[in-house]
């Protein structure tokens, strides 16, 4: 079983497992083939119908000790806490994590063609708390009212989309438009 990871520090793993992030993008490879499907899909990382695990950490999905089979002790369990997966859902493997999505479609498009409605998709928020401003932000963090807070709002949902995917993969990655795998996806765990 594979694993995908989606990023912490701006709730986004929080919005899958809440059912309130559907899609992802992924930059496609520089050689995938455009043109051909079948060819294309081939450099895909996920296939539709494929479960994939949603990595977390041990400490967060709740491991606290890892099968191993051994031929000097046979079967025993070994700590979660003393690897590196505790705390780094890098290193965990992909068999013991709780959740799970299935994938439901793909695309290739590029990533200055999202959508207002795809940005929504990916985990970006409307601010309706406020009568005076409907803004969007791509942070979760929210007040005991249940409105998201966020230390920078934008005025449509693209913009708040092109800041997160240039936090999340690297400045200038918006501008420079890159070909993505956009998967459609539901939590089946």
């Amino acid at each position: 079983m594979k694993k995908i990871m989606f990023n912490d520090l701006y709730g986004l793993t929080e919005a899958v497992l809440n059912r309130l992030k559907t899609k992802t993008r992924r930059i496609a490879p520089d050689n995938t083939p455009i043109g051909n499907w079948s060819e294309t899909l081939k450099y895909s990382r996920f296939q539709i119908g494929e479960v994939v695990a949603i990595a977390q950490s041990y400490k967060d999905a709740g491991v606290r000790f890892l099968p191993e089979e051994d031929d000097e002790f046979g079967c025993y369990d070994f700590p979660a806490e003393q690897t590196n997966g505790w705390s780094n859902k890098m290193f965990v493997r992909a068999d013991l994590m709780p959740h799970h999505i299935r994938i439901t479609n793909i695309q290739l498009e590029r990533l200055q063609d999202i959508s207002d409605e795809d940005c929504i998709k990916e985990g970006i928020y409307k601010d309706e708390c406020r009568t005076h401003f409907n803004g969007y932000a791509f942070e979760i963090i929210k007040d005991q009212n249940g409105c998201v807070m966020s230390k920078t709002w934008y005025n449509t949902p693209r913009k708040a989309f092109a800041a997160l995917i240039d936090r999340i993969s690297r400045k200038g990655t918006w501008d420079s438009n890159p070909y993505v795998f956009v998967y459609d996806f539901e939590l089946v765990d």
